[in-house]
């Protein structure tokens, strides 16, 4: 019986684990559901995985972007051309100016002298120029009288030769006297030193003509060298009158202004800045590795971090720079000596905006933008192969006060010439207008050698006066 008793409870143990090995089986199999979710999130991961490679493919390899691009713009400083003291400030910062204000004014007391100056000598040099013209007429007379003297010395040296002759002959005879024959010869003597006298004032005559001809042969009063060369300093005089008002050469808002009143400035010396914000454009820097398929003029799409994305510019890309960033920096990288590591280097492109958008969202020098750019067109030239037409940038401000130099040249050389007093001119309403002397108008004479030169100068005169801006004197 102990032997019975002893194995029912070894059988029983032996069949206890039974219970959960049967219950394991359920467990091996898993959740269908859980596997169907993973199963669901993989196709999904693939599925994104494979609609970005194709969007990539498609889209964003069709796209450089950067976020180190920079809006720039012409920044025209104002510089004096002549020295002086500023006794007038007309613009301060942020004003907008057009293009021909004053802007900054010195004290023209040294330039008003220097050009009264410079007139008085150009009247000068045409009053003498005018006297060497009419000394050819003076000489030319001259020469005449020196002629009609030798002619009649000639004749008195012929008279006292037959005097001689008709004596010769009687002397022997007696029918004339010793003493009344030495007197022949003496008047004959005389006679030819006359004649040699008249010959030498004719020949003096004809060369103080030539030597007088040689100053004037072939140039009017108006082109001889003396006025010439005065009237290069009534130009430089006048343009120095003209430049103590600065004035500004382009339209656009004032920036740096460091002129102060009283200031004693300096040619060249910047006292302010002219910022033309019409005229602006991007310089957007690409790594070298974006710029595989930047071309020029690809369009670009841009976003200011002043207005955010809700405004949008679109531009072209103008050109790519010439090196890059570092290799222009005021301290080059030395990657030839010491421990080189190597860095990205970045390549400006220059991105043109459109005028229209850029009046309806002005933007500001210096601003940072986003640049995007479609490279799916590489048709285009890597670099400029193009000189650019037209101009850049240029300015009509200064051809005024030129014109007004000319002017003044002309009515002063017109006054003095005593073309004032010729109804065909406007000299007369010129020189009133201008200050000049009375006294000159009333001159009427003028050589002859500037007859044919008179009255196209004239007209030119009157032309050129009307453009004499009334501000220069």
């Amino acid at each position: 019986m102990k032997s019975n008793d002893n194995a029912t409870p070894t059988a029983g143990a032996a069949n206890a684990p039974a219970t959960p090995a049967a219950t394991a089986v359920p467990a091996r199999t898993g959740n269908p559901a859980r596997k169907k979710a993973l199963l669901g999130v993989t196709a999904l991961v693939l599925l994104a995985g494979i609609a970005y490679g194709i969007y990539y493919l498609l889209v964003l390899d069709h796209y450089e972007s950067t976020d180190n691009a920079y809006v720039q713009g012409n920044v025209v400083q104002l510089t004096p051309q002549v020295g002086g003291t500023v006794v007038a400030i007309n613009a301060d910062e942020t004003d907008f100016v057009k293009a021909g204000t004053t802007l900054v004014k010195l004290d023209p007391a040294d330039a008003h002298v220097a050009l009264e100056q410079a007139e008085a000598q150009l009247a000068q040099a045409v009053r003498e120029a005018r006297i060497l013209y009419v000394n050819n007429n003076t000489y030319n007379a001259q020469i005449s009288a020196r002629v009609a003297d030798v002619a009649r010395a000639r004749s008195d040296v012929a008279r006292a030769q037959d005097d001689v002759n008709r004596r010769a002959p009687l002397v022997a005879s007696g029918a004339v006297g010793a003493e009344e024959f030495n007197h022949a010869n003496a008047q004959l003597a005389a006679a030819r030193t006359a004649l040699a006298a008249a010959e030498a004032g004719a020949t003096a005559a004809r060369e103080q003509l030539a030597s007088n001809q040689s100053l004037t042969q072939g140039v009017a009063v108006e082109d001889h060298p003396n006025v010439l060369r005065a009237a290069a300093r009534v130009r430089e005089a006048y343009l120095a009158l003209a430049r103590v008002d600065l004035i500004a050469p382009v339209d656009g808002h004032i920036a740096k202004r460091s002129v102060q009143l009283g200031q004693r400035v300096q040619p060249g010396v910047p006292l302010m800045s002219v910022v033309s914000l019409g005229d602006l454009w991007v310089d957007a820097n690409f790594k070298e590795s974006q710029l595989r398929s930047v071309r020029i003029g690809q369009p670009v799409t841009l976003e200011a971090d002043v207005y955010g994305k809700r405004v949008v510019y679109h531009g072209t890309i103008e050109g790519l720079g010439a090196g890059t960033g570092s290799a222009f920096a005021l301290l080059p990288a030395q990657n030839a000596t010491g421990n080189w590591i190597k860095v990205v280097q970045r390549v400006p492109v220059r991105i043109a905006l459109d005028p229209k958008e850029l009046a309806e969202h002005p933007l500001r020098v210096g601003l940072s933008m986003e640049a995007k750019v479609d490279v799916s067109n590489v048709q285009g030239p890597i670099l400029s192969d193009a000189t650019r037409q037209p101009t850049r940038a240029a300015t009509q401000v200064f051809d005024q006060v030129n014109a007004g130099a000319d002017a003044e040249v002309q009515r002063i050389i017109a006054a003095n010439l005593g073309r004032a007093a010729r109804p065909a001119t406007a000299a007369p309403s010129n020189a009133a207008t201008h200050g000049g002397p009375a006294g000159d108008q009333g001159a009427t004479h003028a050589d002859p050698a500037s007859h044919a030169s008179r009255a196209p100068a004239a007209a030119h005169t009157q032309t050129a006066a009307a453009r004499v801006p009334a501000s220069n004197r």
